[in-house]
């Protein structure tokens, strides 16, 4: 038996504020109390900090191939560096290649998240649509505890899908009771653009963004929570970055629709002139949909604000600027797209949301850990400090101060693409499953530790 006791904390909920103690026994929130004295093999004293569930990260690619490449972080690496950051669960996406069984897909990412060092689920990503995609959708859903799909409007000729096997996706999912998700950009208009600019030799990390402009985003959120209500089926829309996206989704919940939005802290703090840098480091910042101009981020802070946008995740999907990135020299098509970003996720929020006052310190825990709980069937059980709740909980000092740098951080990349970025409050412990997994700066964490989450269908 494993006994812990936090003692003299504020904990921050997405409704509460309160000083209390919590008494944790064998991974499980036992009590919680004023003066509570329970026998305990260890006692921390949070005097000082906040205490609020561990972070759940509810869009991750860890160990992922893509555009001929992996992604740099696997499941024991990335959920560690959550860890360090205070993000104690993630729910990563299987990606199937056309054509290919969604069970054997999953099969695969079951090998690979064994070594995990804190709790995961999966979404099951549709990259094709038939008789067998329909089956194995209910299998996931009633056997393997995945509840829920994305689909890719994006990536013409790889892993994007129709508007007529979106709409097939979406029939079949509410059929399940289960949560779609997507990435929205107009594919069509993409490709389009991104052959005009490659004839006139526009071919730097800087035209990325050029030929995936905020419109393509707009008009594909837009088509997508009309197809949402043209079935009448809830939808999460992922890596929300610009005006046009946030006001399709702002229309759609006007309308009565159940529209669900996700942002990520590189929209939220980075603006296009990173395409700019010298020596090739433009490419670390290439991901879709990419960077946008100054702008958009106001937008996307103020829907935070306003709860039109309910969460913020990573999209965690790192790549090496050397001898990955570093292949689309000549041309930005060949870039792999991705970034780093579970490590720092909750403290960028905490730093430039609540010291700056964009969101207060209950909106915090909500889009970083109580409302992706709640969207992705893992709440109570995760996103709450609760009796019988997964003891996952962060004792933050809101007073410390750090610069983010790829030196060090516990990320595997070689860069970071919030270099320089400067942080005030950070985790002091981490306990994840009732366990102290991150202690003052050092990191303890186990290799298999981490458990699958089979989650129920969404509590919206």
């Amino acid at each position: 038996m494993s006994r812990l006791l936090v003692k003299n904390g504020e904990i921050i909920t997405a409704l509460d504020r309160y000083f209390s103690d919590i008494y944790i026994e064998d991974g499980v929130i036992k009590a919680i109390g004023n003066a509570l004295d329970y026998k305990a093999d260890r006692v921390i004293d949070a005097r000082g900090h906040y205490v609020f569930p561990g972070a759940v990260d509810a869009h991750t690619h860890l160990e992922l191939p893509f555009m001929g490449e992996v992604s740099t972080d696997d499941f024991e690496s990335g959920t560690a560096a959550g860890i360090a950051g205070g993000t104690t669960s993630v729910i990563d996406f299987v990606v199937p290649a056309k054509q290919q069984s969604l069970i054997e897909a999953l099969n695969n990412w079951k090998e690979k998240s064994k070594k995990a060092v804190s709790d995961y689920g999966y979404h099951m990503a549709i990259t094709w649509y038939g008789d067998q995609v329909k089956k194995e959708m209910a299998q996931c859903v009633r056997e393997e505890g995945v509840t829920s799909f994305k689909a890719f409007m994006a990536y013409k000729g790889a892993i994007m899908v129709d508007d007529g096997e979106l709409m097939s996706i979406l029939k079949t999912a509410k059929s399940l009771g289960a949560l779609v998700s997507a990435h929205c950009e107009n594919g069509e208009v993409v490709a389009l653009l991104q052959d005009r600019l490659a004839s006139e030799g526009k071919l730097e990390p800087k035209y990325h963004e050029k030929s995936r402009p905020s419109y393509v985003e707009g008009e594909a959120t837009n088509r997508f929570t009309m197809l949402a209500k043209a079935v009448d089926v809830p939808v999460y829309v992922v890596h929300v970055t610009c005006r046009e996206a946030v006001e399709a989704i702002s229309r759609a919940r006007a309308m009565g629709l159940s529209v669900y939005g996700e942002t990520c802290p590189q929209y939220l703090l980075l603006d296009d002139s990173v395409y700019e840098k010298p020596d090739f480091l433009g490419a670390a910042y290439v991901m879709s949909p990419p960077i946008r101009p100054r702008g958009h981020a106001d937008a996307l802070w103020g829907a935070l604000k306003a709860g039109q946008l309910q969460t913020v995740a990573t999209d965690h999907c790192p790549f090496h600027l050397k001898g990955q990135k570093e292949l689309g020299r000549g041309d930005f098509r060949k870039i792999p797209n991705g970034a780093a970003g579970i490590e720092n996720r909750v403290g960028l929020i905490y730093t430039y949301g609540v010291t700056e006052n964009r969101i207060n310190l209950n909106q915090f825990v909500d889009i970083l850990c109580t409302r992706p709980a709640k969207l992705f069937g893992m709440y109570p059980r995760k996103g709450a400090i609760m009796v019988g709740s997964d003891a996952d909980i962060v004792i933050w000092d809101p007073n410390t101060e750090g610069v983010i740098s790829a030196k060090t951080h516990h990320q595997r990349n070689d860069t970071s693409i919030f270099e320089g970025f400067k942080t005030k409050g950070a985790p002091t412990w981490v306990v994840v499953n009732g366990r102290v997994q991150y202690d003052q700066g050092k990191l303890d964490v186990q290799r298999g530790a981490g458990r699958f989450i089979k989650r129920n269908t969404p509590e919206m």
